[in-house]
């Protein structure tokens, strides 16, 4: 049966286009699930504490006490995790985390 679902889906020397793959999609597929992103902050030898908890506290509107913490997680463990939600809000807050040049990940 997934043989000839296969065959029938795939037609050799034709280029799918994403429409093709969204109409597919859309014919078995009632909701799509968000999938969790979450943004890592990693230690480096080379910014100050202040430097982290300020920036930190910039990213995601925290406290300082709350920023403190994530920034002696990453001196401790070598990465904290900072934030998780949808991929546009992690993405501003990696960016405005690495405007100083902390290293950052965002992964799913």
């Amino acid at each position: 049966m997934i043989f000839d679902l296969a065959e029938e889906l795939w037609q050799p020397g034709r280029i799918r286009s994403s429409t093709d793959i969204l109409e597919l999609l859309n014919d078995e597929t009632d909701t799509i699930v968000a999938i969790p992103i979450k943004v890592y902050l990693f230690n480096d030898n080379f910014h100050t504490f202040d430097e982290v908890i300020g920036q930190v506290c910039k990213a995601i509107a925290c406290s300082e006490d709350q920023a403190e913490k994530v920034a002696w997680e990453v001196h401790t463990r070598g990465k904290s995790l900072v934030y998780d939600g949808d991929i546009s809000e992690c993405l501003r807050v990696s960016s405005v985390l690495e405007e100083i040049g902390l290293h950052t990940q965002v992964i799913t």
